[in-house]
């Protein structure tokens, strides 16, 4: 026998059309790999007796065998206690001819009068989809507690003030209803931009079907299939509805984004295929077996929107902010009714005045409205980076993340077959290069399937593939034959040469040349080393062909080499996991293919191999492992492989359930419904409709790069909202204590429209804060609400001194108009000196100015760590600061307005008020430090001593999941979310709206629910007909 020399190039040329004397069919995406678990091949030795039987154990699915009904199916009455009673039938691996039976139907098809009645048991092939009433959703976002002590002061500013011969108080009433539309017009703006999850998945559904009804066939509607139909798709078509086949020919369908799994899978008579796959090559005919929201894809959708009542993380934080302003509020308010009426018996209307002053200046309304556009602002500089967010509170919370679970396929990897090279395994004088040459000879160059592309994008230039030789003929791969085949002549030699590629079972089987003892057991080693690490093997051989003819005999195949296939992880993957962690987020890969490959894919990234199979979701950690409980064990692990989308769903509650911040990254119809329920849900570049409609951010280029960009700048706008929160705090209380104490000690009027005009120029310049420069933290941002109110308080009570200080001086002596030659409007003084008016109309506009300028000032405190100088604000900050101060200043020295007790002052008092205040600013950062060397320290170590005693307690018997972030705890936190809360529910109650949910448990074995629950239904809604042509047996009612 003759062999050929490995190091020997073959010459140029050019190929004959690929085809031209081979099969037009494509081969199988993964047919070339998959084995049955049990394949064994023997050899015949010289001597004629027997070599042992080896097994290869290649990596695939393990198949299961299909049985019967443990009972007669013609004889048991299918009630839902039969179906459930798996000693009875087990309809995970039911036969196909008792799927037809339970189903009540045959290969003919269901007749139309029998559709129709089915189509009204089990409703449309379609997913249910509510859209939201505009009005209301618009007035929802004026339906939280902040809101309604606004509209209240509204209502005493037109209703309850128009008494004792005063008018309504118009001014009062316009500006807090300006405040309310604007920030309820945010609000809706942003959530009517938001993406439809469940819009995007049926959209996802083939329109169009091919059903035999009356025994013939006909293109209907996918929406008015029904349990029972016969359907049929060839390739190119998405499948319909989920169906098990009874014929198939050459089928492979592409499931990846519905399960996750790399490589689009073989079907055969009896498997099932899911709604929404599409097919990639071959015709099959099936039966349905589940419709719309009953299919796995529909299943999803439902999960999507399971958790549509649920709480954001900032709706709960602007509640605990809120219920402090309120509260605050509430104490002196009520102080205020005893004191003024009561102890100053005040006529009606002089302390409803009083009191509008409190509601109106101490209520945050603008909170909503300046988180609002900090997040707007941050979301546009996030699509900088390519990451388009689609609910831009998802902003805060990912600056909060402290787990981001990944999907693997398509996400931390490329999704696209690749040659391992680094694996390659080679028997005789051949080197690695020389392997991938034949397989890549072996391999089509046009209508390629993905082992054939994977193996010619490995040359590097898929010229060389035909490069040198003439291709004589061509087979394809087969689900027959498992192996593709080239007969070719070397144009440099002239020889005719033939190469095999396909299952190591079968290729070793077809070679007969230096086939030793030795080769068998190293390939054996070698295949099942491939198989503990999830790479799929693929055996490529050779022989030389005698004659000149391309079907001649050859001198018998040679192995010469063993591929590795894999799915290799993205160029950026691993640097963007190590900086992941580096900011302080643990990333867990959470996965639907097979955990060998999880392993192997998560060895390659650094992210560890302590991973597990779904199964133990269910069953827990073994007995005597290091785990107590599987919350234990989940935190621990780095990821989970062999997931349902129920699976991953029930992953991330779970650590929400933990205490944790969960981020989710997806590509695929299977990702949505984690995506939902996270935190956080990010749907990669090249993710489905229903994985972009699900999630929070969209990316738009390829790898999780941008996710690490994205979690610096949420963390700039998480500093940015921080900062503004204990601003606004500080406020409330400065504003609230201040002109208590001055109306309980001098019963100082101030007028309400001035505190509203304090309030508009303060948040206008606050919302440039927005672009405010910051630095983000290297951990994950958490709103620590006890040390922001703590803040708040010490400078709010710090603020209020400067004011009452600065009316004591007024009021109690004339050391202003002494030394600054400075008068009020009515400057009469009693024999003591105090001043006798002491609502002036001139001491209403100084306590304005005064107010105005130092409140606003206040932000360059809270907003940097150390001296306000060190860290420079924007430019957008400052100017807006600069142009607030004029127009106050302008007000001061020109605001006569006759409907409001104020009165211009002079620009002595004007500068008087600046000194005041410049005076009593820079103390503030002093007060900064001091709060954090003594307060603030305190309180973190109070939370440090409770975060060690909840470990010390987690590592006891296992603690039950709460629902965390739900409305159900806290009516009052569900009442600040930026979604249809209190109307929305009224609308369901009265059935004007309606959603599908679906427990996450239900989520099992789809086939056997699927079947169960059709069948359960059928029991109960009898046809009664007369059992159809080619049904066994009978079906008792």
């Amino acid at each position: 026998m003759s062999t050929t020399n490995p190091t020997e190039k073959p010459g140029g040329g050019d190929p004959p059309p690929e085809g031209s004397s081979s099969a037009p069919a494509a081969a199988a995406s993964s047919g070339h790999l998959e084995v049955p678990q049990n394949a064994r091949t023997t050899s015949e030795t010289p001597s004629g007796q027997e070599k042992k039987k080896r097994e290869y154990k290649e990596f695939g699915h393990e198949e299961e065998k299909p049985t019967h009904a443990k009972v007669d199916m013609g004889t048991i009455q299918l009630t839902a206690e039969d179906l459930y009673d798996k000693e009875k039938v087990d309809l995970e691996t039911i036969v196909i001819e008792d799927v037809f039976q339970l189903l009540q139907s045959s290969e003919d098809g269901l007749t139309h009068e029998e559709a129709a009645r089915r189509l009204e048991i089990f409703g449309p092939n379609k997913l249910e989809d509510t859209q939201q009433n505009p009005i209301l959703q618009f007035l929802s976002f004026m339906w939280n507690p902040l809101s309604w002590v606004m509209e209240a002061a509204a209502l005493v500013a037109i209703v309850l003030s128009n008494g004792q011969g005063a008018p309504p108080d118009w001014e009062d009433f316009v500006g807090i209803v300006s405040l309310l539309f604007a920030n309820s017009a945010i609000g809706f703006y942003e959530e009517r931009n938001a993406g439809n999850a469940v819009r995007a998945l049926m959209e996802s559904l083939a329109p169009k079907a091919k059903c035999k009804r009356d025994g013939q066939w006909l293109e209907i509607e996918s929406a008015y299939l029904v349990p029972g139909d016969i359907i049929s798709f060839k390739i190119g078509d998405i499948v319909p509805a989920d169906c098990r086949l009874f014929e198939a020919i050459n089928v492979s369908i592409d499931q990846a984004a519905l399960t996750g799994e790399s490589l689009p899978q073989n079907k055969k008579a009896g498997d099932e295929c899911f709604s929404g796959s599409t097919c990639k090559q071959g015709e099959a005919e099936g039966i349905v077996i589940s419709t719309g929201p009953n299919t796995f894809f529909g299943r999803a959708a439902s999960l999507v929107g399971q958790d549509d009542e649920t709480t954001g993380h900032l709706q709960k934080i602007l509640a605990k902010i809120g219920s402090f302003c309120l509260v605050t509020i509430g104490i002196f308010v009520l102080a205020e009714i005893f004191c003024l009426y009561a102890g100053f018996r005040y006529r009606y209307r002089r302390g409803l005045n009083n009191i509008l002053v409190l509601l109106i200046g101490g209520i945050p309304i603008a909170m909503p409205t300046v988180l609002s556009v900090t997040l707007a602002v941050g979301a546009t500089q996030l699509a900088k980076y390519k990451a388009i967010v689609t609910r831009i509170t998802a902003i805060e919370e990912l600056a909060g993340v402290t787990i981001l679970c990944s999907d693997k396929t398509g996400t931390l990897t490329t999704n696209k077959l690749t040659i391992d090279r680094n694996t390659i395994k080679t028997y005789g004088p051949y080197s690695a290069e020389d392997v991938i040459l034949f397989a890549a000879y072996a391999s089509r160059t046009e209508n390629q399937d993905a082992i054939d592309l994977a193996t010619i994008s490995a040359l590097g230039d898929p010229a060389r593939a035909r490069a040198g030789i003439k291709l004589l003929d061509f087979k394809p791969f087969n689900p027959v034959d498992k192996r593709t085949e080239i007969t070719y002549r070397e144009e440099s030699s002239g020889k005719i040469k033939r190469v095999t590629k396909g299952m190591t079972g079968i290729i070793i089987e077809l070679c007969t040349r230096n086939k030793t003892e030795e080769l068998e057991e190293q390939l054996e080693a070698d295949v099942e080393d491939y198989a503990r690490r999830g790479l799929r093997a693929l055996a490529v051989a050779y022989e030389e062909v005698y004659g000149e003819q391309p079907d001649a005999e050859g001198n018998g195949f040679e192995l010469i080499g063993l591929l590795s296939i894999f799915d290799p992880p993205r160029d950026d993957t691993k640097a963007t996991i190590d900086e992941a962690q580096s900011l302080g987020v643990k990333v867990k890969m959470v996965t639907g293919d097979q955990l060998a490959i999880a392993k192997e894919t998560g060895r390659r990234l650094g992210l560890g191999d302590h991973m597990y199979p779904a199964k133990v979701l269910k069953e827990g950690p073994e007995p005597g492992s290091r785990f107590n409980n599987l919350d234990q064990m989940i935190l621990d692990a780095d990821g989970f492989a062999g997931v349902f989308p129920e699976h991953k769903y029930d992953i991330v509650r779970r650590l929400q359930g933990l205490g944790h911040l969960v981020a989710m990254t997806g590509d695929g119809a299977n990702d949505a419904p984690a995506l939902s329920r996270a935190n956080v849900g990010i749907a990669v570049e090249g993710a489905t409709d229903a994985a972009r409609g699900a999630a929070d951010i969209v990316l738009t280029e390829p790898g999780l790069s941008t996710i690490v960009h994205a979690i610096r700048q949420s963390r700039v706008i998480f500093q940015r909202m921080r900062n503004y929160s204990i601003y606004a705090c500080a406020v409330t209380i400065r504003v609230v204590v201040c002109f208590a104490i001055l109306a309980f000690t001098y019963k100082f009027d101030f007028p309400p429209f001035m505190i509203l005009v304090v309030a508009l120029l303060n948040d206008g310049t606050i919302l440039t804060l927005s672009l405010d420069r910051v630095l983000p933290s290297n951990e994950p941002d958490s709103w620590n609400l006890t040390e922001i109110f703590a803040y708040a308080i010490a400078y709010g009570i710090y603020l209020t001194m400067s004011t009452i200080t600065l009316v004591v001086v007024i009021v109690e002596t004339n050391w202003f108009e002494r030394t600054f030659e400075v008068a009020l409007s009515n400057p009469a003084r009693n024999p003591g000196g105090r001043l006798i008016d002491k609502n002036d109309p001139q001491l209403h506009m100084i306590t304005y100015l005064q107010v105005a300028i130092i409140s606003q000032a206040l932000i360059f405190v809270t907003r940097s760590h150390g001296f306000f100088f060190m860290e420079r604000p924007s430019f957008a900050l400052m100017g807006a600061f600069g142009i607030a101060q004029l127009v106050s200043s302008i007000i001061a020295a020109y605001g006569n307005w006759g409907f409001t007790d104020v009165h211009v002052i002079s620009g002595g008092w004007i500068g008087i008020v600046w000194v005041w205040n410049i005076c009593w600013f820079f103390p503030l950062d002093l007060i900064k430090f001091a709060m954090r060397a003594t307060v603030i320290k305190m309180i973190h170590e109070r939370q440090r001593r409770r975060v060690q005693a909840a470990a010390i307690a987690a590592a006891g018997p296992p603690a039950p999941v709460e629902r965390v972030l739900s409305r159900v705890q806290s009516v009052h936190e569900s009442l600040y979310s930026n979604r249809m809360t209190f109307l929305r529910r009224t609308m369901r109650r009265f059935h004007l709206g309606g959603k599908i949910h679906v427990k996450p448990d239900e989520l099992t074995r789809i086939s056997s629910i699927q079947a169960q629950s059709t069948g359960q239904v059928l029991a109960r809604h009898p046809s009664r007909p007369r059992p159809p042509p080619g049904v066994v047996g009978t079906i008792e009612h």
